[in-house]
């Protein structure tokens, strides 16, 4: 039985923990090659990219920068390129955040969520549009929250960089459509992350008793939703935010 995913060259960022790492290994196993990137390169994580191409029998790269690096974005750009296949998908799902109230908010923080959710995302994803455009085909799915469609106390600027790219996310459809390039959101609730370890518990309680299923998210939960959007079974959808929260 044909994999999903099977043949397709998919980039993913942020891969060497949380979602992203259950998103490699996920792709990985539906028979995407994956471009996979971390901020650093390590033994562990290279020898986790060579452990699954072996695993599933097919190709995973490292592909290592910070993504706020615009210059080593560039010589990352020019490794992708060198391999001279086509790109079928790119997952970002790279981001950071910090919890503070609105009024107490240093700016600096402000801004440095801003840069690596929303401004360095733009950047790399016009720099993979630039391939995609070539083959007339691609799927481009963004890993935003539903921070950025409901606000949360304490994550304002997180919760503002993640509506930031639902907006691009609906633009970027709407101009790309007539190139074969599609372009989707995906919303996580509270989901099992190291980000997790940031909310109070009582935060976090509460909210798994106002979600319809009665527990948080799980990394593979967003991921499945990712292969299916980058899969030829949603090739008629673009341009939309879908929530994975459980019933939020």
């Amino acid at each position: 039985m044909k994999k999903l995913l099977e043949n397709k060259n998919i980039i993913v960022t942020g891969t060497r923990r949380g979602i992203g790492k259950k998103l490699l290994e996920i792709l990985a196993a539906n028979g995407a090659n994956v471009w996979a990137h971390a901020r650093i390169e390590t033994n562990d994580f290279t020898d986790e990219c060579k452990r699954l191409s072996e695993k599933y029998k097919i190709q995973v790269w490292p592909v290592c920068f910070e993504m706020t690096d615009y210059e080593a974005m560039r010589g990352a750009i020019k490794k992708i390129r060198n391999y001279k296949l086509p790109v079928d998908g790119l997952v970002n799902n790279a981001g950071i955040t910090y919890n503070a109230l609105f009024q107490m908010s240093d700016m600096n923080v402000v801004r440095k969520q801003m840069e690596v959710n929303f401004f360095s995302v733009y950047q790399f994803t016009q720099y993979i549009v630039k391939l995609m455009i070539r083959t007339k085909k691609g799927s481009i799915v963004n890993i935003s929250s539903t921070a950025g469609l409901d606000g949360n106390s304490g994550k304002s600027a997180y919760g503002a960089s993640k509506a930031a790219l639902i907006a691009m996310t609906k633009s970027v459809a709407a101009e790309l459509g007539n190139q074969g390039i599609r372009a989707n959101c995906i919303a996580p609730g509270i989901t099992e992350t190291e980000m997790l370890s940031t909310m109070p518990d009582y935060i976090v309680e509460a909210v798994k008793n106002d979600v319809d299923l009665k527990r948080v998210g799980k990394p593979e939960d967003i991921a499945d939703t990712a292969v299916f959007l980058l899969s030829d079974l949603s090739s008629y959808i673009t341009g939309q935010v879908i929530r994975v929260d459980g019933g939020m």
